[in-house]
């Protein structure tokens, strides 16, 4: 019997061995072949890893390389809550006062959480939340030194070699909390040094929903994204146990290549001054806005662009909605006595009419198409000299309905207005110019006047450039050239073709009327200059409101250039609905346009073509292919 018994729990033993193994074997083949490669890639995850490498957005600079924006080195603050563990409200205790967030909200964020099951039903841990983004190096430091010398309630200082033996589990815990909790990823804080200036044109940066991020929301932000973000790198490697990179593991190393920088034609300080003065403007007149373009009409370059209300790039959130639209290029208004440019170059140029031709104003009261045109004062007859000098409505009406619909429509389209100007800025408008087959009865003596069309600002100043120009109608340039980070130039903009709108003798006979607006009869004296002679045109549209035209909004504005006979810059500036008794362009715009006028031409050190005149002389100024030049005798 003894025997028996032996070999029966021999036998015993012997099928448990063999299960044991059997399960083993089993458990081996389910690793090794069934799960080898989830296993593999679990491994693999655990020592290989493949870090992203940001590259620094590039600057948005002005002509004379200042910075309008641009990009600091940040971190962004990152947790592994599988590390964290049951600690997550002494970490956040920490971290919370440096983070300047809601301490429930960090434990939120650092108590582990299911991500998702495998396939064999086991969870798996979210290993990565961001805690914050672009948080500024000084800020990152004072977080790695709050977890480097984080508190836990086992203090290891007083223990005793033999606790720690006991207690080294809990103590490698918590050395992970402090050392692999919480760590770093690079990033980058954009920042606008110059706070407000030129924030409708640089535009600003924010966080992308299609990609992870910023990216450019407006302005020259979002016309250059691609350029300004560069390419990203990366870095592909295997670590050891302890997080160490293994060199000779390293398969991939892509440095990333930072964005270009992006150089603007616009002047700081031009834009400054044209600020400041738009903000004084702004004050006196309280209107809805006020907008102002600074062009050099040879190159279309724009040396500033502004409009009031603005905002602080550094703090777009907290900006009005309406602070946010470029009217220059976005807004549409009738132009009112400014287009008149436009019919008289036409008739100038087609012959129709010469500065001397007359027109019958009948008294500021002229019936067409049985309607009443009026004019702001009882004229009789005027040449088309006075009537740009007058800003007569009657005399252009005049001027229109004998040069004809379809003459005045080319001319129209030929001085860019109903198309895009092609500014390197989003949200820009065409404007409307129907077609001939559109108008009404009225509608050929109405738009000489200004209304009846719809145009930007932009188109207006653009316009008055190319009459300064000899009649050449050039694209506005807004961004010199792009360059790498080491300043060297990759693509350098040109002024573009321009388009011969109306001859050079035209566009002289229209800067000699332009010339008489800023005189004693004229309507514009308030922009007139004490050293250079201005060359301009007043405009004061009534605004349409409910399909009428209101007897009590109006939209102001004045355009002109300086020195008239060899023009360097030329300015438009835009008032929407000035309050008060005065709202003729010639009494609000004015003004102001004399303001930038003559601090811009200081600044630029523009040579005057007029001299001071001594008591008891008589300036004369001459003429001629050099800038005019003014004799004493």
């Amino acid at each position: 019997m003894g025997k028996a018994i032996q070999y029966n729990r021999l036998f015993l033993l012997a099928v448990c061995l063999v299960v044991a193994l059997g399960s083993l074997s089993i458990q081996l083949v389910n690793l090794q072949v069934v799960r080898h490669e989830e296993w593999r890639d679990r491994a693999q995850g655990n020592t290989r890893s493949t870090k992203i490498r940001e590259p620094l957005r590039g600057q948005i600079r002005d002509i004379q390389g200042n910075p309008l924006a641009m990009s600091l080195p940040a971190k962004r603050v990152c947790a592994d809550p599988t590390i964290v563990g049951d600690r997550a409200a002494l970490v956040a205790r920490a971290l919370a006062p440096i983070l300047k967030t809601n301490e429930t909200w960090l434990v939120q964020q650092l108590t582990p959480r299911i991500r998702h099951y495998d396939t064999n039903n086991q969870p798996v841990f979210d290993k990565y939340v961001v805690l914050a983004r672009r948080v500024s190096i000084e800020t990152w430091n004072e977080i790695h030194e709050a977890m480097t010398n984080l508190q836990f309630e086992l203090d290891v200082s007083k223990l005793s070699r033999a606790e720690k033996k006991i207690y080294k589990v809990t103590i490698d815990s918590n050395t992970l909390v402090r050392t692999r909790a919480v760590f770093a990823e690079e990033e980058e804080i954009r920042t606008y040094p110059n706070q407000s200036l030129a924030a409708h044109v640089v535009g600003y940066v924010g966080p992308d929903p299609g990609a992870e991020g910023m990216s450019g929301i407006m302005g020259i932000e979002k016309t250059f994204n691609t350029k300004l973000a560069g390419i990203r790198g990366w870095l592909k490697t295997e670590r050891d146990s302890k997080r160490r990179e293994i060199m000779s593991f390293r398969e991939q190393d892509v440095e990333p290549h930072d964005g270009l920088n992006v150089v603007l034609t616009l002047d700081a300080r031009i834009q400054s001054i044209v600020e400041t003065e738009l903000a004084e403007a702004f004050r006196e007149h309280n209107p809805v806005s006020a907008s102002c373009v600074v062009v050099r009409p040879k190159s279309g370059e724009i040396l500033a662009m502004a409009t009031v209300p603005n905002f602080d790039l550094n703090h777009y959130a907290e900006a009005r909605p309406d602070a946010f639209r470029n009217r220059v290029i976005s807004d549409l208004c009738e132009p009112g006595s400014t287009f008149k440019i436009v019919v008289v170059s036409a008739g100038l140029q087609e012959g129709t009419v010469t500065l001397k031709s007359p027109f019958d104003c009948e008294e500021g009261k002229f019936i067409y198409a049985k309607t009443i045109l009026h004019d702001h004062k009882k004229y009789g007859v005027l040449s088309v000299e006075e009537i740009i000098t007058k800003s007569s409505n009657i005399g252009a009406a005049k001027i229109g309905i004998q040069l004809g619909e379809i003459r005045l429509f080319d001319y129209m389209r030929r001085f860019g207005f109903g198309e895009l100007t092609g500014i390197p800025l989003p949200a820009e408008v065409r404007g409307i110019v129907p077609p001939v087959n559109r108008w009404t009865g009225v509608s050929i003596a109405q738009i000489p006047m200004g209304h009846g069309i719809a145009v930007t600002p932009l188109q207006m100043v653009m316009a008055m450039s190319a009459i300064a120009n000899q009649g050449k109608l050039m694209r506005p340039m807004l961004v010199k050239r792009l360059e790498e980070s080491s300043g060297s130039v990759v693509v350098s903009a040109e002024p573009g073709a321009p388009r011969q709108v109306i001859g050079a003798a035209a566009a002289r006979d229209m800067v000699e009327a332009l010339k008489t607006v800023v005189l004693k009869n004229g309507t514009g004296t308030k922009a007139r200059l004490e050293n250079y002679t201005v060359a301009g045109k007043t405009g004061t549209a009534q605004k349409v409101e409910h399909g009428t035209y209101s007897t009590t909004k109006y939209f102001a504005s004045f355009i002109g250039f300086f020195p008239a006979d060899q023009p360097e810059i030329c300015i438009g500036v835009f008032l929407d609905e000035p309050k008060g008794n005065a709202y003729y362009g010639g009494d609000v715009a004015a003004p102001a346009f004399q303001a930038i006028a003559d601090k811009v031409a200081r600044y630029l050190n523009i040579r005057p073509d007029i001299q001071a005149e001594e008591p008891g002389t008589k300036s004369v100024t001459v003429k001629g292919p050099e800038p005019a030049l003014t004799f004493v005798r």
